[in-house]
């Protein structure tokens, strides 16, 4: 697993070693449980997951092919679409019909692949509206600054801690919209801690981040684990999912087919038939994408041979 390679072996990670390598698994210690979870679109079920556990405490990974329904799961755990049927909970408590921003005040948070920093505002700014409760928001005490100048204070300090953090500080003035791709990443995540969530979501935090965040970014996300925050992420990325992850949990046509440690998983025949169709014999973690372009186009050109 992730914390083990990494030399460190949090409590939470080991309990995972009891769990088995099934969908569904049980966990000794869930921050979130979902059961029956269906979002139809039609005819389509793109999302028809009978149990889904997520161990507290740990890195869990979300992976499957495009279209299995990963970003579609992650919506409606958090409010941002409603399934079609199904229930889940978070600590223990119902989610079902709350909307996004009740969610994220109960401590689950999500990012998104493609940003959604306010462009138009400075990075201070952004992080500042990521804090919840603030006075000055409310209709009755906005008028009169001695009420809410102190708590903003706070929120700045502590948006200034995190961006110090994230090594965004010397962007502190800037407008989000001027930010590098990876940096928007950076600045989402730094956005999210403002309300101390217990459980963040990250659905393809390396999408479009060029290689030199890369590594700051993984670093980032192990961070918040060490701190002994939850992390569920939707990645394409297999080296990051082996270097990271502490369980695994794969979909692929919107059902969960296989869960495990990365090693377990990327090993398993479920897992490689989602990806790669006839490719039963070859371990996921080999796959070399020059080979398997090769082996399509000598299958074309035999066709056409014939």
């Amino acid at each position: 697993m992730g914390a083990e390679r990494a030399g460190t072996v949090p409590e939470a990670v080991r309990g995972l070693r009891e769990v088995p390598n099934e969908p569904g698994a049980a966990k000794p210690d869930a921050i979130l449980v979902g059961d029956h979870v269906v979002r139809q679109f039609g005819g389509l079920k793109a999302v028809d997951v009978d149990h889904i556990e997520v161990q507290r405490g740990v890195i869990t990974a979300l992976i499957g092919p495009n279209g299995a329904g990963k970003t579609t799961l992650f919506n409606c755990l958090t409010g941002f679409d409603q399934p079609s049927s199904g229930k889940w909970s978070f600590n223990g408590k119902s989610l079902k019909g709350m909307p996004p921003h009740r969610v994220a005040r109960r401590g689950m948070v999500r990012t998104f692949q493609l940003t959604k920093v306010l462009a138009k505002l400075t990075v201070i700014e952004n992080m500042r509206l990521g804090a919840t409760g603030q006075r000055g928001e409310k209709f009755w005490s906005a008028p009169f600054a001695a009420l809410w100048r102190g708590q903003e204070a706070e929120i700045t300090e502590r948006a200034d801690v995190l961006l110090q953090r994230f090594k965004l500080d010397t962007k502190r003035e800037d407008f989000a919209g001027s930010l590098s791709g990876g940096q928007r990443k950076l600045l989402e995540m730094a956005r999210s801690l403002m309300v101390d969530p217990e459980l963040i979501m990250l659905d393809e935090p390396m999408a479009g981040v060029n290689p030199a965040l890369k590594q700051s970014l993984l670093e980032h996300v192990v961070g918040l684990r060490d701190e002994g925050r939850t992390v569920l992420f939707v990645e394409h990325d297999m080296d990051m999912v082996r270097d990271i992850a502490d369980w695994v949990v794969v979909m692929a046509q919107g059902r969960i087919v296989a869960e495990g440690t990365p090693d377990a998983v990327m090993a398993d025949e479920a897992v490689i038939d989602a990806y790669l169709g006839a490719h039963h014999d070859t371990d996921l973690s080999d796959l070399d994408e020059d080979e398997l372009e090769e082996e399509a186009r000598e299958e074309i050109e035999e066709e056409e041979r014939k």
